[in-house]
């Protein structure tokens, strides 16, 4: 196949089906007729001798096929986008681009809006899509380019990712006030393993609550557990439980729903929030400035006062 044969144009197309699932999305998103996206499918099938995309119930799906050329069909449109931006590095107009930022759901309560104005800022009508993502898959997502950046607590030790550190995290607890006596500010160790608790956590499981308690020989009981900080508040409202979350997220859930943060009494060690990209992309012009505006946002007073 020679590839002066081939309009490049069908790149862009199957980039939006991939990222849309959508022939109809992805139309809206390019800015054609759906028959246009339709027939260049077509092509494209015609081009990779393969369906790339099936109709379920849920829109388009990606065959193995298509899941494998997503990288390097996205990776070779982001070098077309770099050469552009090469040649007018001062250009103010992000419209109809984006960048997909991957972070736990507790950054993007804490962060999430702080990051939508700072990157607003340097990068006018740029669009963010936060991803959820955490420490144990962000590598994967990086590298085969589901993500753009990520920030997690670790996780960027592929020799193919650069990484920055932003801070460090602790861990706070969060009660609903009522469940507190009159002029409480704490709770001990005792109260605090009596109270029953909410786990947050992708297994569902054990969190780093549970390993603490153990060095002291002690456990506790898990009434319920949820994968997303955004449920605590329905979950702790009018109980007597206790949830141990990263404390940027447990003050910003305190500040718009009435719950307590209090210290934990139970000493869990500090962490790093890192920054992660592919060492690759560094020196996209794009990228450079979103980064700047993470860093410029992290910078800033905790999250509270954000």
């Amino acid at each position: 196949m020679n590839i002066a044969q081939v309009d490049l144009n069908l790149l862009k197309t199957f980039e939006a089906l991939h990222d849309e699932s959508s022939a109809s999305r992805a139309a809206l998103r390019l800015g054609v007729t759906q028959s246009a996206i339709s027939a260049g499918l077509r092509r494209l099938r015609e081009l990779y001798g393969d369906p790339l995309f099936v109709r379920t119930g849920r829109g388009l799906a990606p065959t193995l096929r298509a899941n494998q050329l997503k990288p390097v069909i996205s990776e070779a449109l982001d070098r077309c986008r770099q050469s552009l931006a090469m040649i007018s590095p001062q250009n103010l107009h992000y419209e109809g681009r984006s960048v997909v930022l991957g972070l736990s759901d507790d950054f993007e309560i804490a962060y999430g809006r702080s990051l939508m104005e700072a990157i607003a800022l340097r990068l006018p009508k740029l669009r963010v899509i936060f991803r959820q993502t955490y420490s144990q898959i962000v590598a994967a997502a990086l590298l085969d380019r589901t993500l753009d950046l990520a920030i997690t607590a670790g996780g960027f030790t592929e020799r193919r990712l650069s990484r920055q550190v932003l801070g460090e995290g602790d861990y706070r607890c969060l009660v609903d006030p009522h469940s507190l006596a009159p002029g409480e500010e704490t709770i001990d160790l005792q109260g605090f393993v009596t109270r029953e608790h909410v786990l947050v956590s992708s297994g569902g499981f054990i969190g780093i609550t549970d390993e603490g308690l153990a060095a002291h020989g002690l456990r506790r009981h898990v009434c319920a557990s949820t994968s997303h900080f955004a449920a605590l508040p329905y979950l702790l409202k009018g109980s007597t439980a206790v949830a141990t979350i990263p404390g940027h997220a447990a003050h910003v859930i305190a500040q718009m729903t009435g719950l307590r943060v209090l210290p934990c009494p139970l000493a869990l060690p500090h962490y790093p929030v890192e920054l992660g990209w592919r060492t690759q992309a560094q020196l996209d012009p794009l990228l450079l400035k979103v980064r700047e505006a993470i860093v410029a946002c992290f910078t800033l007073p905790p999250p509270s006062a954000c």
